[in-house]
Parts: C-alpha cells; structure tokens; sequence
C-alpha cells in the first residue's frame, strides 16, 4: 500500500466517524498530504483491493448504499437550512461589538438531519466578547417562546485578541476550514490568516472568505459607544465570571443537552468555546483507532499475500 492509498483511507476514516461518504474531490481536499499526481490511480487501486468502496458517486470505508441516500437526503435538508441560517447571522451580525458570523457544526459540512441544530461561530471585538454574547443569549431566551432555539446554537466565541485556536489538532482544523461565512468577511479573513497551521492537516483545502460585510446600524453604534467605557468593562467582567460560575455548576451535575450529550464549557476573557476535553477530545481519539485499525489489517494483508 503506498502512502497516498493510506492518506485517503486516512480521510475516509475521519468522515467514517459520522457515516458521511465523500467524492472524489471531497477526499483530495482533506488530504493529509498534497498527493495530487498519485490520487487517482491510488484511488482506483483502493478500490480494486477493497480497501474502500464507491457507492452511487461517493466513497466510503463501509459497502452500505443507505449510507450514500442518507449524504444525498441531508445536502438538501442542509439547503434548505442554509438559507435560514443566511438570515439568522444577517440578523445576528446586528448585534453590538460583533464582527463576523459563520455557520459551524456539521451544517458547514452540508449536512442536516432532523434533530439539527444550526450552529455559528462568532468573532467579537476586543475586550466585548461577553457583552456581545449575553446580548445575543438574552435574544435566545425569547427564541425559546416560538420553538425556535435550535436556530441559535452560538457555540463558540472569539474575540480579536483570541483568534488564534490554542487546540491544534485534526478536529480544530475540520472545523476551522469547513466554517461557512456569513457576515463580516474582513474579520472572517483575520481569523483564518491567525490559524494558517491548518495547512499542516490540509494542504489542498481552499477557505471561502466569503462576501458579506456588516452593516452597522445607528442604534449598535450608539450603545457601543456607551459601552467601551470604564462602565462596560466592569460589565464585560462580570458578565464572564457570572457566565463560568454558572456553567461549572451545570458541568459538576454532569447536565446533558437536547441530544443527550454531556455539555460543558471552558471561558476566558478571549473565548467562550465546547470543553475540548469532551465531544473534541473523543472524536480525536475514535479517529485515532480507527486509523490505526485500518492500517495495521491492511499491511497484514498485503503481508499474507
């Protein structure tokens, strides 16, 4: 087996994780290495040793047609989502001391079921963050009222002195160079600039910047300028040690989310982001099985042969 034949088994088996096939062009661009010249003829030998399978256009390590109705029925469900979520980060990019918004979670990887949430990303300005998200979560409660909160599942904040994502791993990388932007590109591109390191985990990936930038009414500006102040930043502080006392608490009586998983997150004055040390952590490690599985049966067979 050569080393661009592990490379996609080594793709594959990421997307395995979440029974999500890939095509031909998905696999080159989430290449652990640039191996352009010798995919397709790797691909093709693959294939022959059925080391993976091609089901109606995609590939995967697992020879199950279900897999590829479930891709093609969760692209168009996430269609029709992204479009929801166009308007929904429009709106949210109205908030104060907010400077991009992207969608994140496996809607940016096109891919939607019944029980999806959509996910965003936000960039804040410097030293706003917590005002900027407790405007937004204040929003939230009252999304609640019309059945709607699963619309806005903001998940992740940085602000401009976090942008760079202190876990450099393949999970961080997926996440980052899948991000679909939706508002403030300029701030977007800084971010994406501030985590160049992705290319060690994929080389041929191209990140869309995206086009919109946001409109800053009257109204955000006028409270904006209340609020960078002596004032806001006894309330920027506040806001973060009330927010990490009251998710402790949740952490500690181990508290599950609408999907059963266990939540918890970690803050600081630069982020408020997903304890890596759980849903990250365990997708990194099945990831890592999983390769290694796939690695050492296939050389056993190239070694009985």
């Amino acid at each position: 087996m050569n080393n661009t034949c592990k490379n996609i088994l080594k793709t594959l088996a990421y997307f395995d994780i979440f029974n999500y096939p890939l095509t031909d062009e998905e696999i080159i661009q989430f290449l652990p290495e640039s191996s352009k010249l010798t995919f397709h003829e790797s691909l093709k030998t693959s294939l022959e040793e059925k080391f993976i399978f091609k089901i109606n256009g995609f590939y995967s390590l697992q020879n199950r047609e279900s897999l590829a109705s479930r891709r093609i029925e969760g692209n168009k469900r996430a269609g029709q989502q992204l479009k929801i979520a166009r308007r929904i980060a429009k709106f949210l990019g109205g908030f104060p001391f907010v400077k991009s918004v992207s969608v994140s979670g496996s809607l940016s990887k096109d891919y939607a079921d019944e029980k999806s949430d959509i996910d965003f990303f936000i960039i804040t300005e410097a030293d706003h963050l917590w005002i900027a998200r407790s405007f937004m979560h204040l929003f939230k409660k009252l999304s609640y009222l019309a059945g709607k909160q699963h619309w806005f599942c903001m998940n992740y904040y940085v602000d401009e002195k976090g942008m760079e994502i202190v876990e450099k791993n393949i999970f961080t990388a997926m996440e980052i160079v899948t991000l679909k932007p939706m508002q403030g590109k300029e701030y977007f591109r800084k971010f994406i600039e501030a985590n160049s390191w992705t290319k060690n985990y994929f080389p041929e990936q191209k990140i869309s910047i995206g086009e919109e930038r946001i409109k800053e009414m009257k109204l955000r500006k006028f409270m904006e300028k209340i609020l960078r102040s002596k004032f806001g930043d006894v309330i920027e502080k506040w806001l973060m040690n009330v927010t990490d006392k009251r998710w402790k608490k949740k952490t500690e009586r181990n508290k599950l989310n609408n999907h059963g998983e266990r939540i918890s997150m970690i803050v600081s004055r630069h982020f408020s982001k997903p304890n890596p040390d759980i849903f990250q952590l365990k997708i990194i490690n099945e990831y890592k099985l999983r390769v290694n599985e796939l690695l050492t049966s296939h050389e056993l067979i190239e070694i009985e042969q």
